[in-house]
This record gives C-alpha cells, sequence and structure tokens, in this order.
C-alpha cells in the first residue's frame, strides 16, 4: 500500500484540531484542576477513531496498516510505561522509609540556606541524571526540594525549575540520560562513548538559567525542625535495590540488548521480594506501620503515565496521517539540518520530545554525526522550556503540584532559552558544523 497522506483532507484537519483542543486544555490545567491526562486520552481514542472511520468508508480499507501502527504505538508506550512505573514505586518506597527527609534533615541540619539548597540539588540533579534518567532524577530532586523548602512557595516554584533545567541538561549527555537519547542509541546512529561529546554544551545549558535563578531564590534560612529524622528499617537496602535496577536496566540493554525495561521490571520484582521479608519480620513494638508493596505501586503518578498514553498515540496518529513526515520533510530539506535541529528542539517541547525525536528517526534525514548529536541535544533540553515538553517536567507538575505549573514554568522561558540558544552555539564552535 502506499504512503497515505490526508495532512489536507477533513480527516487530518479534524485530527489536529482534536489534537490542539486537548493540548489548550492540558495548558489550562493550573486554572481548570482537570487532569492532564483526560483530554490527551480523549484525544487518542478520537484521532485514531476518524481515521479508522476514513478507513472504513474506502473501497479498499487499510485497517490492517492501522492496527501494525497502533500496535506498534502501544509496544512504544508500554516499554515507557513499565520503566517508568518501577522508577516511580522505587520513589515511592524510598519516600515512604524517610530516605529523603534523611536527606532533607542533613542538608538542612548543616546550616545550608535556600540560595545554597537551590545550587547543591540542581548540581546533583545534574550529575545523577545521566546514571539514573532525567526523569527518575527529577522525582528524587524534587521531593527532596518539597521536603527542603516547606512553607517556601518561591524557593519551590523556581527550585522545581531547576530540576527540570538541570535534569534535561545532564541527560542529554548520556544514552541512559533520557529517553530521546536511549531512542537514538538503540537505533544505532550514536556510539555509546559519542554521547560525551555534549557535555560541555549540557553544562552551558544548565549554567546560565541557574545562575540568573539563583539571585531570585530569597537569601533566608529554611525552617529547621528539632525533630530527628531517622530512616526506616529496609531504606538502606531498598537504596541498594535502586542502585541495582538502574545497573540492571543499564546491562540488560547494552549486554544482553534487552529493553531497558526489562531491567527495571527485574529490580521491581527485586523490591516486590524484599517487601515481602519486611513484613513477614515487622515488629509492632519498633515499627508503626507495615511496608506495603502494592500500595507503593498503586501511588505511582498515574496521571503522568496516562499522559504519556495519550501523546503517544495521539502523535502516533497524526504521524500515520502524514503530518510529521511533512513538518521533518519541509524542516530538513528547506531550511537545512542545522536550523532544523534547532526548531525540532522548540517544536520538542510543546509536542513533548519523546514522538518529536521519533519522528526525526523515522523520517531518517540524510545528516552527518555531529548533526545527529545537535537533534540529541536539543530535544533534550529543548523539553525545559516548556513544562509539558520533557517526563521531567510533566512528572513535576503532579508531584509538586500548586508549586510547579505551566504558567509558572512559562515565566522563566526566556531565561532558559537563553541557555537553550548558547548550548547550540557552544556545539556548533566545538563540532565545527556550519549554519
Amino acid at each position: 500500500m502506499e504512503h497515505i497522506n490526508l495532512t489536507t483532507h477533513i480527516t487530518g484537519i479534524l485530527a489536529i484540531m482534536i489534537f490542539v483542543i486537548a493540548y489548550s486544555v492540558v495548558m489550562i490545567e493550573e486554572f481548570t484542576h482537570l487532569r492532564k491526562s483526560k483530554p490527551v486520552i480523549i484525544a487518542a481514542a478520537l484521532i485514531w477513531g476518524v481515521i479508522a472511520f476514513y478507513s472504513s468508508l474506502q473501497p479498499e480499507p487499510f485497517s490492517k496498516e492501522i492496527e501494525e501502527v497502533l500496535e506498534h504505538n502501544i509496544i512504544e508506550f508500554a516499554e515507557l510505561f513499565l520503566f517508568l512505573l518501577a522508577a516511580m514505586t522505587y520513589i515511592n518506597a524510598l519516600q515512604e522509609r524517610n530516605v529523603f527527609d534523611v536527606v532533607r534533615y542533613k542538608l538542612i541540619s548543616r546550616g545550608f540556606n535556600f540560595r545554597q539548597l537551590f545550587i547543591l540539588t540542581g548540581i546533583i540533579t545534574f550529575f545523577l541524571s545521566p546514571i539514573a534518567d532525567n526523569l527518575t532524577t527529577a522525582l528524587v530532586m524534587c521531593s527532596v526540594v518539597l521536603a527542603c523548602g516547606k512553607g517556601n512557595t518561591k524557593f519551590l516554584t523556581i527550585g522545581c525549575i531547576n530540576i527540570v533545567v538541570a535534569a534535561n541538561a545532564g541527560g542529554a549527555f548520556s544514552p541512559f540520560g533520557d529517553i530521546t537519547t536511549l531512542m537514538v542509541w538503540q537505533a544505532g546512529i550514536v556510539e555509546f562513548t559519542t554521547f560525551f561529546k555534549l557535555f560541555i554544551p549540557s553544562v552551558v545549558n544548565y549554567i546560565i538559567p541557574a545562575s540568573i535563578m539563583y539571585f531570585f531564590i530569597p537569601n533566608e534560612m529554611p525552617n529547621v525542625s528539632s525533630e530527628v529524622v531517622v530512616m526506616k528499617r529496609g531504606g538502606k537496602m531498598i537504596i541498594f535495590l535502586g542502585l541495582l535496577t538502574i545497573f540492571s536496566a543499564v546491562n540488560f540493554h547494552n549486554i544482553l540488548h534487552l529493553p531497558p525495561m526489562m531491567g527495571m521490571m527485574f529490580g521491581l520484582g527485586l523490591l516486590g521480594l524484599y517487601s515481602y521479608y519486611l513484613k513477614i519480620t515487622f515488629d509492632k513494638k519498633t515499627e508503626e506501620t507495615k511496608f506495603d508493596f502494592l500500595r507503593k505501586v498503586s501511588k505511582a503518578e498515574w496521571d503522568t503515565l496516562l499522559f504519556f498514553f495519550g501523546i503517544i498515540l495521539s502523535v502516533g496518529g497524526l504521524g500515520f496521517i502524514g503530518y510529521l513526515s511533512a513538518v521533518s520533510e519541509y524542516l530538513y530539506v528547506d531550511l537545512g539540518p542545522t536550523y532544523a535541529n534547532t526548531l525540532v528542539g522548540i517544536l520538542s517541547a510543546i509536542v513533548d520530545n519523546i514522538p518529536v525525536m521519533f519522528a526525526v528517526i523515522t523520517m531518517n534525514p540524510v545528516m552527518n554525526l555531529d548533526q545527529w548529536l545537535l537533534v540529541t541535544l536539543t530535544t533534550g533540553v529543548g523539553g525545559s522550556l516548556l513544562s509539558i515538553g520533557s517526563a521531567a517536567g510533566v512528572a513535576l507538575m503532579g508531584q509538586a503540584r500548586g508549586y510547579y505549573t505551566f504558567f509558572g514554568h512559562l515565566k522563566w522561558t526566556p531565561v532558559i532559552s537563553l541557555g537553550y540558544f548558547a548550548s547550540i552555539y557552544t556545539h556548533i564552535l566545538l563540532s565545527g558544523i556550519s549554519l
């Protein structure tokens, strides 16, 4: 069957209208308090419904092609879903065992003020993200910021924005730092060690907005509680299992050539097994509550996980119609790869970097290695321009609800964009690619 192009047909126009309306509702979540997953789930169903309806009216329906593409999108979501579910469960387990409260207590007890905490959490996020991936790192460090900044809205808002920028910048120079870098590596386009060429541009991307935001952080001390925080039984073991899970995810892919989510699910199983040990050795005299594994699973950010379902399938539908190919073709043929990759990064902040990178890889434009590194950089750090542009931002909108919002982040977009364009310019200077 020939490639389907419905971009100018009423089917395509209706699909794009559905997507725009759904995303508009996502953007005003701060005011409507309607969970962001709901409109995009509906949009995904309607977009594919419109496509299937058009197919049914044709003399030769293309339902088989629809089924193949839809199944491919669902598999993509399933891998992302299981990876994130395991990561979120570990985060919830660590929170319940008071691990982040202990970190917060140790930071505050050393006399750090809000500005020092801002610097520390940002740097830790930047260097942890390439190892633990930007989403997991953002969730962990957001928990620390929320614990440290109780009662100070300004610190919490800017601190969360700083974490999103740092997590995305740190994740851009590692195959395991972001889903987009993982996709490029899995496709065999960029070798493992070659990603580290993006380290300096990533540092530039983080340092510039962080340096400006620093002066807007209250020069005050956090409220110090006299109560000593102690980690619950099993906390250290869960930290070890979490690190083992990350190691497993890396090596399941690197050595066994399996999806990283297999390593994450292996780690989730280990956590479940260890939770059984904690349950059967529970001591009523020394412990208040039992460790409930399934309760930790249930407390995952389901709104975030379902949001990704809606986005991946919605954008997959638009791609099936022909919009993504049309946009990619126009960019890379008419504008050239450097300008195209810069715009792709901006587009990733609006549409989400995962489907955008998937579209670029699918289109497979003729580019040299440095240009592929550039698009890896831009889709990674470009997601920081808006709160909905990256997995880290979307997750923090749920975790830090009321403090980290779409419009709260939007106020700092001009500052973040300075870092975005500076990082691109840095990569151009270091690689010698032409405009």
